[in-house]
């Protein structure tokens, strides 16, 4: 079986898609000795700056005996717009050779005569429009209904997903099939050892309330610094020491949290990381008194179960995903709602005895989610399509 597999999310991208595309790959390609890969990657032009995560897929084609990389020499946008705007039929297979199984991981698939397994994430697209880049938003809305209809196989990231597929684009709950993302095991606690070095290297505050993520609309950060603001410094155990940190990259109409931190005065007592190393992350969560997350929509949210795995407190929405994602190990409050948000916070500074219910809540919760399973059942969506495809592969129409 030869499967090839689109991996320039995973090659370009540092957070969300591009860390589930390391992740799962990584996973599916240890369980699966005797199966031929193929990763296929926009490379960028030649002579510009390679992909940021280009070592870390060259270490997975290392780790397993049947697998090889296939770079495409185009930027990602130039290679998106070649196929989904243009939609010029150049099949993957011109660059791969012939393929059994084309896996899509973010969205969409480019043109191909093999059996097509794609992964929705979620349709924030189309249940936030106004939290998208209007672009982006245009195009997913052309292209994802195409790739639906091509798919062989759908996978959505959640329950909720697998929802929002069927009353938004009236895809039968029984073609898609729930394939958690999970938690990698460098997330769990760590002994202050471990943890104080980093904290002195990134200038971090001896106390905390943390939030990871792209700073953008969707997010939800204008609200949580509203509700940060309202923390009196009574709830702040008489200190006046307590910090938000911002652990992500500026992505869009990111104007309003920066305009946010200057209405409220609040410039002194938020520091923004920008992007944290993977090595990092795990580290930054358990120096973290609070995790908070009070995304608009998600459609699974691995910041919290991040968290959760490292044993740090969660506040986070009640919305979309996130009641799947956390159970019973967060507190969950309404998105639109600053007091319920701030409140929230206030008890997980201060009862100890609900941070230390959570806290075993957590370890617990972030178990029941590793990529050792999430790979086996994509495995198994790999034989079942190559069974099925057995007799019509060699006469199959370009898809």
């Amino acid at each position: 079986m030869h499967v090839g597999i689109d991996f320039t999310a995973g090659a370009w991208q540092g957070a969300g898609i591009g860390r589930y595309t390391r992740e799962l790959i990584g996973a599916i390609l240890a369980q699966s000795p005797d199966v031929r890969f193929t990763l296929f990657y926009a490379a960028g032009f030649p002579g510009a700056a390679p992909p940021p995560y280009l070592r870390e897929m060259h270490r997975l084609c290392a780790s397993h005996p049947h697998t090889r990389a296939v770079p495409i020499p185009l930027p990602p946008r130039r290679l998106t717009q070649l196929w989904h705007r243009l939609r010029i039929p150049l099949p993957i297979e011109w660059l791969t050779g012939p393929l059994d199984i084309l896996h899509a991981p973010d969205f969409v698939a480019p043109p191909t005569r093999a059996r097509v397994l794609v992964t929705i994430h979620d349709l924030s697209y189309m249940v936030h429009p106004e939290c998208a880049v209007p672009s982006v938003a245009a195009f997913l809305r052309d292209a994802v209904p195409r790739a639906l209809q091509r798919a062989d196989a759908i996978v959505a990231d959640s329950e909720s997903t697998r929802r929002d597929l069927q009353r938004l684009l009236n895809i039968a709950p029984e073609r898609v099939s729930v394939v958690y993302p999970a938690v990698d095991e460098r997330f769990r606690p760590l002994p202050p050892e471990v943890c104080e070095p980093v904290r002195q290297r990134l200038r971090l505050p001896s106390r905390f309330i943390l939030f990871v993520g792209t700073i953008e609309p969707r997010k939800n950060l204008v609200r949580l610094l509203e509700a940060f603001a309202r923390i009196p410094t009574a709830a702040q155990n008489g200190s006046d020491d307590l910090f938000l940190v911002i652990a992500g990259r500026r992505g869009w109409m990111y104007q309003p949290v920066f305009e946010t931190i200057e209405r409220l005065n609040l410039r002194d007592r938020v520091r923004l990381l920008d992007f944290v190393a993977d090595s990092d992350l795990p580290i930054v969560y358990n120096l973290a008194q609070v995790f908070v997350y009070p995304s608009i929509y998600e459609g699974f949210g691995l910041p919290p179960l991040e968290a959760l795995a490292c044993g740090t407190p969660v506040v986070t929405s009640d919305n979309s995903s996130l009641p799947e994602v956390v159970g019973n190990a967060a507190l969950l409050t309404p998105a639109d709602d600053v007091e319920a948000l701030s409140n929230g916070m206030i008890r997980l500074l201060h009862d100890n005895a609900l941070r230390e219910q959570l806290r075993q809540a957590g370890l617990e919760q972030a178990r029941r989610f590793r990529w050792e399973a999430s790979a086996r059942q994509i495995i198994e969506h790999y034989h079942s399509l190559s069974t099925g495809a057995s007799h019509e592969a060699p006469t199959r129409a370009l898809r």
